[in-house]
């Protein structure tokens, strides 16, 4: 396929995003406030939050607190797989649910206490990581998948959140219990780089967290355990590869947009950097760089436009793709996916609302009870019939962190969070 790749190009590993400048004075710089917003656009972030947060309450296993991988939302949807991820996503969204008032604190409060103590006493683990998939009603593992490393890394980053925003001494008492189970040390496998994860059949995946992606949080919360910490030197140990597009430079990866969203969902990098880069600016410019390659990808499919962009890991009308770009990766076809926009709401707020609101007002089958489907395609005429939980979750976080930072500030009270960042040596700064 002809697409427009000659905007782009990888510089080499070793090569670094142009670094900020930092306060000579050596003060701290002051937390930046939320995202201004219009009444009118706060008001359309509220009712996709609302939608949003639907899927994670009633798509859910009230025992179990295990929330569904996946549902259709034009039938009874009577499907049985829960993913870890999921549910980390959806004990973050009961909190903001409970802040917003959508549902009461005392129904917050039980399903989460449910939901931890089926984590701490029922869920199987190894090693204190999790199964990527379970039964929603068992706990059962499903589809002989992986102790998954970044799956159980958004589920406690859920775990914290619940923790530090409702102050329960049981919240407290289990969300500790489960984090200190984690062994980091075990998933390294004696060397600074981690594994993706381990089955019980053939042992360690032979796949390493070494370049840029949604790593961070893994190796943030790894190096913020008190009971099983990773060393210091662990993130050092994965490549920054460094790429330009339309004269613009930022560390990424030949993977989708997500990557630059996830960890960023709770972890604050705002007015914060390592040796490396400010991860915040970071992925402000590959968010901009991916909108600018979506318009031109417009030569090709004229769908896409700045009214009308986004493409990451999605369903499709041919199933599940891993696609994106720059460069352009898998068979892109002008399906638009939502989460791409609405998870870099912080990045870019302005263009991502104007992109999201667009998608509400002239594409209604793009829109369900639980906000939008996944992904959609204006020039097939297809919508999926789906709604997949990370990719609702990130959009109502980030939606939440672009209007109060109420994610980022809660989360960041942790004091796993807070040793995670300081080994890594991140420095509060005046960004110019």
């Amino acid at each position: 396929m002809a697409l427009p790749f000659a905007q782009w190009k990888p510089l080499p590993v070793w090569a670094q995003a142009p670094a900020q400048r930092t306060d000579r004075r050596g003060k701290e710089s002051a937390p930046p406030p939320p995202t201004a917003l219009s009444p009118e656009d706060d008001k359309f972030l509220d009712d996709l939050e609302r939608s949003s947060f639907l899927f994670f309450w009633e798509q859910a296993n009230p025992q179990t607190g295990l929330i569904k991988d996946r549902c259709n939302v034009h039938i009874n949807d009577t499907g049985v797989v829960a993913s870890v991820a999921s549910t980390g996503f959806g004990l973050t969204a009961i909190c903001i649910a409970e802040k917003r008032g959508y549902i009461s604190h005392q129904d917050a409060r039980l399903r989460i206490i449910a939901t931890l103590v089926f984590l701490w006493r029922k869920l199987p683990t190894h090693r204190g990581f999790f199964y990527h998939f379970a039964n929603i009603n068992t706990g059962e593992r499903i589809w002989d998948s992986e102790v998954s490393s970044v799956d159980t890394a958004l589920l406690l980053c859920g775990i914290l959140t619940c923790r530090q925003h409702f102050q329960d001494r049981d919240m407290i008492e289990l969300a500790q219990a489960i984090f200190d189970r984690v062994d980091w040390t075990w998933l390294s496998e004696d060397t600074t780089l981690l594994s993706m994860g381990w089955t019980p059949e053939m042992g360690f995946l032979p796949y390493k967290w070494d370049y840029y992606s949604e790593l961070m949080m893994i190796y943030l919360l790894g190096m913020g355990s008190s009971s099983h910490p990773l060393r210091p030197e662990a993130w050092l140990a994965w490549k920054r590869t460094t790429f330009e597009y339309d004269g613009l430079r930022y560390i990424g990866s030949f993977a989708p947009l997500f990557v630059h969203q996830y960890s960023q969902a709770w972890f604050d990098f705002r007015h914060k950097r390592d040796k490396y880069a400010d991860y915040f600016q970071n992925s402000t410019t590959a968010t901009e760089v991916h909108r600018r390659f979506c318009i031109e990808l417009g030569k090709s499919f004229p769908d896409y436009s700045d009214d009308l962009w986004g493409i990451t890991a999605s369903d499709s009308d041919k199933g599940y793709v891993i696609w994106g770009g720059p460069p352009a990766m898998g068979p892109i076809d002008g399906t638009v996916v939502p989460a791409a926009p609405g998870g870099s709401l912080p990045f870019l707020p302005e263009a991502t609302i104007r992109v999201l609101k667009n998608i509400r007002t002239h594409y209604p089958q793009a829109w369900s009870r639980y906000g939008f489907v996944d992904a959609f395609n204006p020039l097939k005429k297809w919508y999926d019939t789906d709604i997949v939980g990370i990719d609702t979750g990130i959009i109502m976080l980030m939606a939440e962190n672009a209007r109060s930072a109420f994610v980022w500030e809660t989360f960041m009270k942790n004091p796993e969070a807070q040793r995670g960042m300081t080994n890594a040596g991140f420095k509060s700064y005046n960004p110019t």
